[in-house]
């Protein structure tokens, strides 16, 4: 979903060629970032434990990898 939003504010900015937009869309970068890492992170990690955290040593936050199947 955050990065969704992001998407859609950085297209409006592109066609609509407004640059407050694009501060727009990175003052919304940094507030998703802090939310997600001060607060679902370690509710997740509390939640699940262990199993959390080799989930998140094994699948990167924010962009996905470009080869999904390799170690």
């Amino acid at each position: 979903m955050y990065l969704g939003v992001l998407a859609i504010v950085v297209g409006e900015a592109a066609m609509l060629r407004a640059g407050v937009l694009l501060g727009y869309a990175g003052a919304l970068l940094l507030a998703f970032h802090l939310f997600v890492t001060t607060y679902e992170e370690p509710i997740l990690r509390k939640t699940f434990g262990a199993s959390h955290e080799r989930y998140s040593a094994s699948v990167p936050r924010w962009l996905p990898r470009l080869r999904p199947w390799s170690g």
